[in-house]
């Protein structure tokens, strides 16, 4: 493999742009108008204009990105995250172009792209799940029958679902009906299938994720797990490897676990296995991403690991260079994803000019963006600016390391999440592990960043006040100057 197009943009293009790179592939970007002066278009060796700025014009349109990738004599294609690299269609599309696509085949994708094909595909391997039916439904008389059975609270979920679309939790029989119209509304507007099923709603849960790499040989492992349980409307906000909560005992069942799933699909490349870890820490299976996750680098940290290289190695089939016992946790890692979204508004979307954008350095820091200072955050993706990860031999370290890091990481000109990623370090539930996937519910209000905000402006009054004071009683004599002026005769 000599030469890549990264099918993607932002952050996640120059991410993979520099593991290419430092494996001596040549890189193609491709861009939209929005994006012609993004650094991931100036990194590249190659870049293709596809088209107008919204993404079903430009990054989601399939043909336009194998004419880039012919025209300019790609021999692999590395689809990033979002956009189309969980879509199966398009992998065939690649295959069929005698192009390598970086990723699962397309029968894993399609797979594990519907949460009941996926939940029957790992069935006799006897993993657990979360009880429920394993089947579309829209029946509202057989939903009760089901949610009855099971107990409520119930969860509806879309099949095709993810980022929390499609996912309704229904308290009782009378809220059953109409909540199950909205998510089959909800999953038919944003995937295109109505697809719904129901399942036991865990009602304090952690959202612990596995890491999986698989070869073309059958050789697959777990780089452990990643805790995603700070989230916002049902999307993660802050991930952490590994996590707090978990025993070398479940570690090891859920590594496993993980595994056989990965190889009930036959899957390739890099996926993560998703599961719920309830109270009593019994964890159920969740569903699989077939994709290079958004907080890979906590993993790549903690294991010493290139995720995207291994990524392409495994694509130009070459086998796993380790085996499972030659990977080992070493220190911690946290991440924080930071939005251009306003935290004092119910993290709406905050669209504007970076005005001022100092980017925090030092050991243990690292930061993947994809802008710069005087850049737009354009409204037609999603507002993500870049990823703040620390990493340090213990979670303290970590987690130290990162107040200091948002401290210094200066963004004016539009609201980020910056704010609520100190409000999570600072709060005593997530520094002492005791929290869950309702962290936000429970404690997080715009009140709290206000008002220490406030504080801290009083503080600074007080201090600014000492100091007007003190000067004051001092005497100040005027500093005599020599002047051309006074030195005449």
């Amino acid at each position: 493999m000599k030469k890549i197009l990264i099918a993607n943009r932002g952050e996640i293009a120059l991410r993979v742009m520099r593991s290419a790179r430092k494996m001596g592939i040549k890189t193609v970007a491709v861009y939209s108008d929005a994006d012609r002066q993004s650094p991931h278009v100036r990194f590249a060796d190659e870049a293709v204009h596809l088209g107008p700025s919204p993404s079903s014009e430009s990054y989601l349109v399939m043909k336009k990105i194998l004419k880039a990738a012919k025209d300019t004599g790609a021999d692999g294609i590395h689809p990033g995250y979002g956009f189309l690299s969980e879509n199966a269609a398009f992998a065939e599309m690649v295959e069929k172009a005698s192009i390598t696509f970086i990723g699962p085949r397309p029968h894993a994708i399609r797979v594990m792209g519907s949460k009941l094909a996926a939940k029957e595909a790992v069935k006799k391997y006897d993993i657990p799940m979360v009880p429920g039916i394993d089947q579309a439904i829209t029946d509202v008389a057989l939903a009760k029958k089901i949610a009855k059975e099971i107990g409520f609270p119930v969860l509806i979920k879309a099949s095709a679902g993810g980022g929390g679309k499609g996912m309704r939790v229904v308290e009782n029989l009378k809220e059953l009906p109409s909540q199950m119209e909205r998510a089959i509304s909800e999953a038919e507007s944003a995937f295109g299938d109505g697809s719904v099923f129901i399942e036991k709603y865990v009602t304090s849960p952690r959202h612990i994720e596995i890491q999986v790499l698989a070869d073309t040989y059958g050789n697959v492992v777990h780089l452990f797990e990643r805790e995603c349980s700070v989230q916002r409307r049902h999307q993660k906000v802050v991930e952490e490897a590994p996590s707090v909560v978990l025993t070398p005992k479940i570690r090891k069942a859920m590594g496993e676990a993980a595994v056989k799933v990965a190889k009930a699909c036959d899957y390739v490349g890099a996926g993560t296995v998703e599961f719920l870890l309830d109270e009593k820490k019994n964890f159920y299976f969740l569903e699989m991403n077939t994709r290079l996750q958004v907080e890979h680098p906590v993993t790549e940290l903690i294991t010493g690991v290139d995720l995207v290289e291994q990524q392409i190695k495994v694509a130009r089939g070459e086998k796993l260079s380790f085996s499972q016992k030659d990977l080992e946790i070493t220190g911690h890692a946290l991440e924080l994803r930071v939005y251009a979204e306003d935290p004092l508004n119910n993290f709406l979307p905050s669209v504007g000019t970076l005005e001022t954008y100092i980017r925090p350095e030092g050991e243990g820091i690292r930061l993947d963006d994809g802008y710069e200072e005087g850049m737009e955050i354009p409204i037609y993706y999603d507002p993500m600016i870049a990823k703040l990860v620390t990493y340090g031999a213990t979670r303290e370290e970590a987690l130290q390391l990162m107040r200091q890091a948002i401290a210094d990481y200066k963004i004016e000109g539009l609201s980020t999440t910056l704010p609520f990623g100190k409000f999570v370090c600072d709060h005593d539930a997530f520094i002492s592990g005791k929290f869950d996937t309702h962290f936000v519910k429970n404690y997080y209000s715009a009140e709290a960043i206000k008002k220490e905000r406030k504080a801290a402006l009083e503080v600074a009054a007080q201090v600014g006040l000492k100091l007007f004071l003190e000067r004051g009683k001092k005497l100040k004599v005027a500093e005599a100057v020599e002047s051309e002026w006074s030195s005449r005769k």
